[in-house]
C-alpha cells in the first residue's frame, strides 16, 4: 500500500507520450483554459478493489513573470481508509507558455511522514535549455542540480501538456519515444512505448472510449522495466482516462470520474 501511494503522482503524470526533441514552440491543439478532470485511485487486494484516494487536474489562464501562460495544477490526496497506512497530500503546479514551452514547476506536500518541496526553473539563453532543480525533504539536506543541453527537458506536468498536441497517427506498435524528465534533484532520460489501441470502459462514468495504449518503462542500470500501462482517448483531446500499475504485491489503477471544459467533442466516446 505504501509503495503504491508514493508512486501515484509520478505514474499519473506519465499518461502521455513525449518525443525527445528540441524545445521549439508547439501549437496547442488539445486543451484550453477551464479544463477540469477528476480521477479515483484504486488498489487490488486479492479479489477486492479498494478506493484509496482521488486526484484533481485543473488548467487556467495566468501569467509568469509578466508573460501570458497556462497554470496547471494536479492535487492528489488519499482517503481516510488509506490514511491509516500512508498519508498523501501532494500538489503540483506548472507554468507553460501558450505555445507549450515550460517556464516553472513546483511540487509540495506530504508523503507519509515526509514533507517535501521540489522546484524546477527553466532558461533558454544561448539556444540551449538550462534547467535548475531543487529538492528538500524536511529534516534533510537540500539537493540541487543543473542541466544544460540542446535536448530540452520537461517536468512531469509540462511534459504531459506538450505531448497532448502531438499526432501519433503514423505510429506502429512498438514505437519508442524518449524524453528527458526533470524530477526531484536530477534530469534523466525515460522511455515510453506505443502498444496499439483498445476500447476502455469506465464503470464509475458508465462510458466506453476508444483509446491509444502506452507503457512507461523505467530505465535502471541499462535495464527497462514496465512500471505502468496507460490509456488516452483517441481523439483531439488526447485525454488520459485510465492507468494500470504493476507492483510486486498487487496491482493498482486510476480511473477518470469526470471531465469538463474540454476543448473538443469527445469523439472517442463509444457510449
Amino acid at each position: 500500500m505504501k509503495r503504491l501511494l508514493k508512486s501515484v503522482i509520478p505514474m499519473l503524470m506519465m499518461l502521455l507520450p513525449l518525443c525527445l526533441s528540441a524545445q521549439e514552440p508547439l501549437q496547442n491543439t488539445a486543451f484550453k483554459s477551464g479544463e477540469s478532470v477528476n480521477y479515483i485511485m484504486k488498489f487490488n487486494w486479492g479479489p477486492i478493489w479498494i478506493d484509496v484516494g482521488t486526484a484533481e487536474w485543473r488548467v487556467i489562464d495566468s501569467q509568469y513573470k509578466g508573460q501570458d501562460a497556462y497554470k496547471v495544477s494536479l492535487r492528489t490526496l488519499t482517503n481516510k481508509r488509506a490514511d491509516r497506512y500512508f498519508v498523501l497530500r501532494d500538489t503540483m503546479s506548472t507554468f507553460v507558455t501558450h505555445d507549450l514551452v515550460p517556464l516553472y514547476f513546483h511540487k509540495s506536500g506530504r508523503e507519509g511522514k515526509r514533507h517535501k518541496r521540489d522546484y524546477v526553473e527553466y532558461d533558454y539563453a544561448d539556444k540551449k535549455c538550462k534547467v535548475s532543480t531543487f529538492h528538500h525533504t524536511l529534516g534533510h539536506k537540500s539537493r540541487t542540480s543543473n542541466y544544460a543541453g540542446y535536448v530540452h527537458a520537461y517536468d512531469m506536468v509540462s511534459m504531459m501538456l506538450r505531448a497532448r498536441s502531438f499526432d501519433p497517427s503514423g505510429w506502429k506498435k512498438g514505437h519508442r519515444i524518449k524524453f528527458m524528465m526533470a524530477e526531484g534533484s536530477k534530469v534523466a532520460p525515460q522511455v515510453i512505448v506505443y502498444r496499439g489501441k483498445k476500447v476502455v470502459e469506465l464503470d464509475d462514468m458508465g462510458r466506453k472510449y476508444n483509446c491509444m495504449v502506452f507503457s512507461f518503462n523505467e530505465i535502471e542500470k541499462g535495464k527497462e522495466t514496465e512500471i505502468v500501462r496507460f490509456y488516452i482517448t483517441d481523439d483531439k483531446n488526447h485525454l488520459p482516462i485510465r492507468l494500470d500499475m504493476n507492483l510486486n504485491f498487487g496491482s493498482a489503477k486510476a480511473f477518470m470520474t469526470s471531465a469538463s471544459g474540454l476543448r473538443h467533442e469527445e469523439s472517442s466516446l463509444v457510449r
